[in-house]
């Protein structure tokens, strides 16, 4: 499980692609202070193997599911990533619970400036937006954020200075992909919601009832 909180960005190094999956090697510095091969590691949200380790290098292997899922298979050498390291029993839970699974991707339709802190509209699939609401928690590309506003099939974010500064979203433009996982916890609810006889609802929780206090699932 992760937190959503970057503790650095590093560089692609190297890419080997066969016919349905691929391996990573990714750069950094601070992620190695203790990590092992078989530790899991958040790339741009994706949660992946470091299978192998060099000095402060290490390689993943990237499985089909993940490279239809998620913007992985568009990184070339050079790029930056958002890294985060599995968060540990003891550690602080700075943002939301982030599993590293990504629900799909978005694309990044305007960026203007709001104040200090940059805005970015996010326009994404219904299978996405049915579980963004204002206010909530989305992950984009590994980093934990608050929903500013949401429509019909975009979202917004606003990225305050020291987020600007220490994830890629500073290297972003309009047109550029970028990983989404909802929070978790709606896509619970919906599933027990749908598991229910809807002639014998449980307790006093109906769709109806949820659907008036705020929730938006579909």
């Amino acid at each position: 499980m992760f937190t959503g909180i970057i503790e650095e960005t590093g560089a692609v190094l190297k890419i080997q692609n066969w016919e349905n999956s691929s391996s990573i090697s990714i750069q950094g510095s601070i992620i190695f202070d203790d990590l092992k091969p078989g530790d899991s590691v958040s790339v741009n949200g994706v949660c992946l193997t470091a299978a192998k380790l060099s000095g402060n290098t290490f390689t993943a292997d990237v499985m089909r599911e993940t490279l239809n899922r998620s913007s992985i298979g568009d990184l070339k050498p050079g790029d930056h990533v958002n890294l985060e390291r599995a968060m540990p029993a003891n550690g602080r839970f700075g943002g939301h619970i982030v599993s590293g699974h990504i629900d799909g991707t978005g694309v990044i339709t305007e960026i203007k400036t709001d104040g200090n802190a940059v805005l970015y509209t996010i326009k994404a699939a219904d299978n996405i937006m049915k579980y963004i609401v204002e206010k909530g928690s989305v992950a984009i590309d590994g980093v934990s954020l608050t929903v500013a506003s949401a429509a019909p099939e975009s979202f917004s974010v606003s990225i305050i200075p020291h987020t600007l500064r220490n994830t890629t979203f500073s290297e972003k433009a309009v047109g550029d992909t970028v990983n989404l996982e909802n929070d978790i916890i709606g896509k619970y609810v919906e599933k027990i919601m749908r598991f229910q006889d809807p002639e014998k609802p449980a307790g006093n929780i109906t769709m109806e009832f949820l659907t008036k206090f705020g929730y938006a699932g579909g």
